[in-house]
């Protein structure tokens, strides 16, 4: 822990003391290599499992110790800064197919096109206060050409402190930023939980779960998680059952089984890498990511969704379900005005970018189903189909490093990453 702090103070040094860039061309053709990152609030500690949940996020912290400020508003759907190849949200609706006309290549410098649908809700499940969210989110919608989000803030239990870890503002931020990405016309809650703590967290879920059935139905998002514990199934159906709500969760950023991940009310959004050509940024293809969460769980049994994958996941319940983008090193952009770490444009990975986007990603496709299980059934019923999906076959993960990549199903990446809005 102490060898951590020691980290976290040397990286927040370097945001707040090196030299702010205000141009894009400093940034121009580099590599942008840099240190990852946990925030405090992505740090497990011993006996949080059943009582304290973590976040699931890494930060690319470059060489040059930050990326810069805002000033640099272009609206036309590039990054910040170009060059350095990371992830917008045209780059992402290009390489995923999720819209008409996806450009060769899928360039983040060069291509703009965005999502554009989206409906009824989406409820972010995050802890404590973010006091700039909503200002953050304009921020990015400007820099990338979305819609002005329609954003309601609402507090599950009183106004929450702020987290001196700066972790969970800048988790905050990536999560309405990428939901609303993904779904720029879904409205979006954001449900601020008191503390970490699962009771804390749990009860905002409900809250954010009778909102979004209130507006239409669609998601809950949740980029958190915790060690599995031997209660868990007894909760599965008390806060995970909502009618008209999809529940998504991130399935964690190191090897095994995360709770709510693990349970079979919840889609489990796992994380692959996009590998581009460095030179010219050309998508060339996804494979694994290696701190990926998933295997099977050890208290959650296999739900009939997965049956036709028993060969791999057994008697237990598998995750994850479905993938997306989630190695900090090919992260995505992300505005935020932090009290630790200062304010502007930051590279982040982790399954926590999982959770929010596939949530926004399955709003979008519009099925708006009555309950996870039936979306799960319809993302395995595409299993193999390759207008609905991207089956990963490249790469391992897992404890010891012994799950690999296989067509079909697999513990690293599910069933694969989204290809077209089929099949959600």
């Amino acid at each position: 822990m102490r060898k951590f702090c020691s980290l976290l103070i040397i990286a927040s040094a370097f945001f707040f003391l090196s030299p702010k860039s205000n141009s894009a061309q400093q940034l121009n053709g580099s590599r942008a290599k840099g240190q990852v990152m946990r925030p405090g609030s992505s740090v497990e500690h011993p006996g949080d499992a059943g009582v304290n949940a973590h976040t699931h996020l890494r930060m690319l912290v470059p060489s040059t110790g930050q990326f810069g400020n805002a000033t640099l508003l272009t609206a036309t759907g590039q990054p910040p800064f170009l060059g350095v190849f990371f992830e917008t949200p045209a780059s992402i609706a290009c390489i995923y197919h999720l819209v008409k006309n996806p450009k060769p290549g899928c360039n983040p410098d060069e291509t703009t096109e965005p999502p554009t649908g989206g409906g009824g809700a989406i409820a972010l499940i995050d802890a404590f206060d973010d006091p700039t969210a909503a200002a953050d989110l304009a921020t990015f919608s400007t820099q990338f050409g979305l819609p002005a989000a329609n954003l309601t803030v609402v507090f599950s239990n009183g106004k929450p402190a702020v987290d001196p870890s700066g972790g969970a503002e800048i988790e905050t931020s990536l999560d309405i930023e990428w939901a609303h990405a993904m779904a720029p016309k879904a409205k979006l809650f954001l449900v601020e939980a008191p503390s970490l703590r699962l009771g804390d967290l749990f009860n905002a879920i409900l809250v954010g779960a009778n909102l979004v059935a209130a507006n239409g139905g669609g998601e809950v998002s949740m980029s958190f998680g915790s060690g599995e514990f031997p209660q868990e199934n007894q909760l599965d159906n008390v806060f995970f059952n909502t009618p008209g709500v999809v529940y998504v969760a991130s399935s964690g950023d190191a090897p095994g089984v995360q709770y709510p991940s693990a349970s079979p009310n919840v889609v489990s959004a796992g994380g692959a890498t996009v590998s581009r050509d460095s030179t010219t940024g050309r998508f060339l293809l996804e494979n694994t990511w290696q701190d990926g969460g998933g295997g099977p769980s050890q208290v959650e049994l296999r739900p009939s969704f997965q049956n036709e994958v028993r060969q791999i996941v057994g008697a237990a319940r598998g995750t994850p379900d479905i993938s997306f983008d989630a190695n900090p090193n090919t992260g995505v952009w992300v505005f935020d005005t932090n009290p630790v770490f200062g304010q502007g444009w930051f590279v982040l990975g982790g399954t926590s970018v999982a959770a929010p986007s596939l949530a926004g990603i399955i709003n979008a496709a519009g099925s708006f189903r009555a309950s996870s299980q039936l979306e799960n059934h319809q993302i395995y019923n595409h299993l193999f189909d390759r207008d609905a999906l991207r089956d990963i076959i490249f790469g391992n993960c897992g404890i010891n490093i012994g799950d690999f990549a296989l067509p079909g199903y697999d513990f690293c990446t599910g069933v694969g990453t989204s290809q077209t809005y089929e099949g959600k």
